[in-house]
């Protein structure tokens, strides 16, 4: 372990828009997808008509907005491999530190900067990667994602973003079996 005493944020104060309560059975989802999923009573009964109103079918053009936020509460759970902690926690992520922009009409770009603990942790990489597939999994294809390390932030940041850039060198570490088991273990915390 590089960095026994990182600075931890506490759950509590981390920005986020999901809600903190106990009772899950009260709770609406949240997230892009929450619009599209019908209220839980179908699943009691299956065979039981759902009718839908109109008003969401005419809704098919219209894209439904995805802020920062949104972003933050994708990755902040994402679990350190160091460390038993969220990269939220740990203030690798940060809310002031992702960005979107739109491209086009249809397509924007979602720029996340990540803060590494220390500024020669050697897994910076794989942080980038958990996040980078962490967005490309939950993100429609509308979205192109662009992870990199802050500027200042790690002595190798350079040949950091080089490699988290590169679609080619990303595409051959996630064939990476030992890579990829790793990756696996950071996103098991997230929702």
């Amino acid at each position: 372990m590089q960095n026994a005493n990182p600075t931890i944020r506490n759950a509590s104060d981390l920005p986020t828009r999901r809600s903190r309560g106990s009772n899950k059975s009260t709770q609406k989802p949240l997230g892009i997808f929450a619009s599209t999923i019908p209220s839980s009573t179908y699943l009691s009964d299956p065979f039981e008509s759902t009718t839908f109103s109109s008003d969401s079918d005419s809704d098919d053009d219209s894209i439904e907005p995805i802020d920062e936020q949104e972003i933050y509460d994708l990755i902040s759970a994402i679990s350190d491999p160091e460390h038993p902690l969220s990269l939220g926690s740990l203030a690798v992520v940060n809310l002031p530190d992702i960005h979107i922009a739109p491209l086009t009409r249809d397509l924007s770009t979602v720029l996340v900067e990540i803060t590494p603990t220390i500024t020669h942790c050697s897994l910076a990489t794989a942080i980038g990667l958990g996040v980078r597939v962490r967005l490309e999994q939950a993100l429609p294809p509308r979205f192109r994602v662009d992870v990199r390390i802050k500027e200042g932030t790690h002595s190798t940041g350079d040949q950091v973003n080089k490699q988290l850039g590169d679609k080619e060198r990303v595409a051959a570490a996630l064939e990476n079996a030992q890579l990829m088991g790793m990756i696996r273990k950071m996103l098991q915390t997230c929702q």
